[in-house]
This record gives C-alpha cells, structure tokens and sequence, in this order.
C-alpha cells in the first residue's frame, strides 16, 4: 500500500501535477530583512504586508541584505561586509540549501541579485589583492555553482539592482577600497572615484560618475523604478557636508543631485543607509540611521518634500504607493499612515522587497 502510494506520487512529481513550492508556502512574506536578538542570534525574517512575521530563520553571523529567488521561496543571505559567506535558505522549510563562500582573494560586499529568470545569481565582491570590483556569477539552477565573474567597471561595488525587464545590471561602485586584514578600514579616500556603472552581459555598456568637488561622496545603496529611473544614497567621506547625499540616474543623462536645504542634508549626518522608490518614480525615499531620519523627495522635482525622525531607521522598501521602514530599535512602519508594530529583535540595514525586480 505504501509503496503504491510512493509511486503514485513519484508519476505525479515526474508529470509535473504537484504544484512547485512558492513564496505562499513560505507565508506569503512582501519583505526580507536581515536582524539581530538582544542574545546575540542573527535571523533571516519575512515579513508581510501587514507587519507580521512570517518566517525567522537562524543565520551563522550577522547578515546585512538579502535576494529573495523570482521564482521559489529561496533567499540568499549575506554576511555584512566584508564578509566572504553567504547562505541559500528554502523558506518554506528553514532548510538551509547551499553556502557560497567568496573565492580566494574575494570578499562579498553584502548585496547580490538574480536574474530575470532566476536562473543566476550575481554578487558584489572585491578582488582586495588588485583594489578591483568584481561581479560573481553563481549558477542558481545548480546547487549555486560559481562560473565565473565580471568587472564591475571600479572600485568597491556595493549594491546591484537590474534594470526591469532585461538582465542589465546596475553597480554601485563605491569607490572606497578595503581588505579584509584591516577589516572595514577604508583604504584610498583621497583618490576615490564613484561611479554608477551598467552592465550588459559582462560588458560595461555605460558610466555615470559624480563631478570632480563630490568625488568622495561614495556611491552605496540604490533604488530602481519600473521605467528604469535609478535612485541612488551616498556616503559622504570628505570634511564638512556635501551638498547632497541623494540623486537620480536616467540612462544617457548625467546624475542629478536631489535638492535639499542645508539644514536637511546635515540632519543626515552624511549617510544614506537604504534607498526606496514608488514604481512609478515619483517618490523617492532615503534613510538615515546616523541622522535617525527618512526623508522623502519628490522624483520629477527632485525636492525634498517630507522628512520624519525615526530612531536608527535604516530599512525602506515600497509598499503599493507608500513606504515601510524598518529600525534597529524593532520598529516597523508605514509612512504616512497608522500602521507600526514592534518586533523582539533589531533590523539589520536592508528590508528587500520581493518581487520580479528585486
């Protein structure tokens, strides 16, 4: 009786009839955010629409943002920089499926992306020894196989977006060189050169850099809207405050810095921790967990329009028309409505946003 059970399972499974796991088996999360326990745990959690947890998974150290699979309830977890581990968890399970580890002389940055059919996984690495950037190539249909890497096009890549609707990546570029024998220490501030670059099948097919009096304002976090308008955070590593710490990307244009009163650029104490932006780009928002600030521009005008305190925020991603901000404080929050809750743990800097453009 069993074993025809079994076999009629295994015809189901060979035809296909048994439906392949999806995020609802996972709990249907909206959003992934890496967090930490007052005991010292680190956890992969997802969270809904509404607020609510649903999954927390154990990581091995702490983590920083996640890539959740377009087409499985899979999510890769990586290690805070520079960090060289990174680990695949099936969420509907809590199983823990496969652990990159960074080739010798690599490190991760703490950001990756899939592809638009899930089929690679590409990473943010430094090849510490030439001060280079590199993009990995994990093959995510099997088993996350390394094949391979690109140029990331400079210096110190930290996070990487696609463009919708095309596998053409987005690097930020940072531009600050480390190493993982001096840890986080950053090692070329006087001679760094951000850059956004995009890349089409490993080759570089466009550049965008600041201009030369902000060549220290380093390019971290991004955003992209459905009609491929890129938002991008800065962190600013000069004297002084720059005189902005958000701006806007179209490919074929020059960047565009985001306009705020002075005042307003300083209570961000010269860094952007997330970015977030509306689908269809009109709103931006931006995050600082050193100035406890969200502020929110508008992505026609390019104006800051709203701006509000929220202890150690840091995570944004978007909600339909509206934002949710997570805090290393537990706090989580809707922006312009009354919708928060607070969890028994700390955020990490990223909430990811799952959907066909992470």
């Amino acid at each position: 009786m069993r074993t025809g059970r079994r076999h009629f399972l295994g015809g189901l499974i060979a035809t296909g009839l048994i439906p392949k796991p999806t995020w609802a088996d996972a709990g249907s999360p909206a959003f992934l955010a890496a967090a930490g326990t007052a005991q010292g745990d680190f956890l992969l959690c997802g969270l809904r629409a509404d607020l609510s947890i649903s999954f927390k998974l154990p990581l091995p150290a702490r983590g920083h943002a996640g890539a959740g699979h377009p087409k499985r309830p899979e999510a890769v977890a990586f290690a805070r920089r520079p960090g060289t581990f990174a680990v695949v968890i099936n969420c509907a399970t809590g199983q823990q499926v496969a652990t990159l580890t960074a080739p010798e002389g690599r490190h991760f940055y703490g950001h990756g992306t899939f592809s638009a059919d899930g089929s690679t996984l590409y990473t943010t690495e430094n090849d510490y020894d030439a001060g280079q950037g590199r993009i990995g190539l994990w093959d995510a249909a099997n088993g996350y196989r390394r094949m391979g890497e690109w140029n990331s096009g400079g210096v110190g890549p930290h996070d990487i977006r696609r463009l919708p609707g095309s596998d053409v990546l987005i690097v930020a570029n940072g531009g600050i060189d480390t190493h993982p024998e001096t840890g986080r220490v950053k090692l070329n501030i006087p001679t760094m050169r951000p850059n956004l670059t995009y890349i089409d099948r490993g080759t570089v097919v466009e550049q965008a850099r600041l201009p030369e009096e902000m060549h220290k304002n380093s390019i971290r976090h991004l955003a992209v809207s459905d009609a491929g308008d890129v938002a991008l955070g800065m962190q600013w590593e000069g004297d002084g405050s720059p005189e902005g710490l958000v701006a806007t990307h179209r490919r074929g244009e020059a960047i565009q810095l985001m306009q705020a009163p002075r005042d307003d650029v300083r209570r961000m104490n010269g860094y952007i921790g997330s970015m977030a932006c509306s689908v269809d780009g009109t709103s931006i928002a931006a995050t600082s967990p050193r100035g406890n600030e969200v502020q929110l521009f508008d992505g026609k005008t390019g104006k800051l329009v709203q701006a509000k305190t929220i202890e150690d925020a840091c995570g944004v991603a978007t909600s339909g028309s509206r934002f949710v901000v997570t805090s290393g404080t537990g706090a989580v929050e809707v922006l312009a409505s009354k919708k928060r809750t607070k969890q028994p743990f700390m955020f990490d800097n990223h909430l990811v946003a799952l959907g066909a453009a992470i």
